[in-house]
């Protein structure tokens, strides 16, 4: 009998990116698998191995605005009667979310049905759809070893990782660059931290003396608004630099770096430490439960990186940070190593062991391990 999975995630890169790991790990073991997503899986979830793929109807609820919030309910509402007809069709062994509003509908379908349920969280913090979900599903997958905010899942909480890609593994394979005087930067953070960066790179760099500057070498993510200005910035300042929106190798990218400049998704703090490279790393501010300065606080205490709130990182600031790694670039390997000693590459495989079980009826949690 055909094993068949559903996994659902948002159509964003953190929510996909792990999903798509765990699909050809399953699809390795002979699993037929299924995606629940929503329509921005199509930028993110071109390379998405489903046999078969199902856009559900969903929103995020805001408490701003009753109608809004009302909205929100009504395509909710909607999106759970979608999947349940969708479940029954389609008969899973076992759906698992990986975080985000349009996970909810297909996962409380799945509940309703009595199919074995997993909620994955990427995050040091529950996310809410999450919390939402933990006490009906038949467990919580986490990626940290201690999670904000998951008491609502009692002692169904099984530490997996974070699944990577197979280029993330691939780039985990590469050496520590040596040490020949060069600075290899890597510069990116989603649409609002790349607008911050390249807002702050050009204005720090231009505090460093021509010596200096001429020993940096520069990978980039810039909004396409922000290219051209970006790119005339570092030519006026003599420096090495390549620019894009998007790079579809950055694992490899990140691989060939010494250092890292970034926001702190749990996709990018778990990718940092499976390849081994340090970063200064900057939370999106403003965010509702401090997930990201949770996920990258995960990376600092092991030594593998530095924290900076957005509204401490000046120009001056990182114009004496980057000084002091280009006069001391032992204490960037160093950090490289302590990075690595957290990343945890058998995440996939530690998951979809985790949803064999529970497929095959097993219940899992806290004393149990996978």
């Amino acid at each position: 009998m055909e094993k068949t999975v559903l996994l659902c995630a948002g159509g964003t890169g953190g929510h996909l990116f792990p999903a798509e790991a765990l699909a050809y790990a399953l699809k390795s073991r002979g699993w037929s698998v299924h995606l629940a997503t929503d329509h921005r899986a199509e930028t993110y979830g071109q390379n998405f191995p489903a046999d078969e793929t199902h856009i559900i109807r969903s929103a995020t609820p805001s408490v701003r605005s009753p109608r809004a919030f009302l909205s929100a309910g009504w395509s909710l509402w909607h999106g759970y009667r979608q999947s349940k007809a969708m479940l029954k069709r389609v008969r899973p062994s076992a759906v698992v979310g990986f975080g985000g509003y349009p996970t909810v509908p297909p996962l409380l379908a799945a509940v309703h049905l009595r199919i074995p349920t997993i909620a994955h969280d990427a995050n040091a913090v529950l996310g809410r759809a999450n919390r939402l979900l933990a006490s009906r599903v038949s467990a919580v997958a986490t990626s940290f070893p201690e999670v904000g905010h998951a008491s609502a899942a009692g002692s169904k909480i099984v530490q997996t990782g974070n699944p990577v890609r197979q280029a993330v593994i691939d780039a985990s394979r590469v050496a520590y660059p040596a040490e020949t005087g060069a600075l290899k930067l890597v510069i990116f953070g989603g649409s609002q931290g790349a607008r911050f960066f390249s807002d702050l790179l050009p204005e720090a760099l231009g505090q460093l003396d021509a010596d200096r500057r001429a020993r940096l070498s520069i990978v980039q993510q810039c909004r396409p608004e922000d290219l051209e200005r970006v790119r005339s910035a570092y030519g006026v300042l003599g420096i090495e630099a390549e620019l894009a929106p998007f790079f579809k190798d950055m694992p490899a990218r990140i691989a060939d770096s010494h250092l890292v400049i970034s926001r702190s998704g749990a996709s990018t703090v778990c990718e940092l430490a499976v390849i081994g490279r340090p970063a200064i790393m900057v939370p999106l501010p403003g965010a509702i439960d401090q997930d990201q300065s949770a996920n990258a606080l995960v990376l600092a205490k092991a030594g593998g990186g530095w924290v900076v709130p957005q509204a401490e990182l000046t120009a001056d600031r990182l114009a004496r940070e980057l000084t002091a790694f280009l006069a001391e670039p032992g204490r960037l390997a160093q950090a490289a190593a302590s990075a690595k000693s957290v990343g945890r590459p058998d995440a996939v495989e530690r998951l979809a062991d985790l949803v064999e079980r529970v497929a095959g009826g097993e219940r899992v949690g806290a004393s149990t391990g996978v």
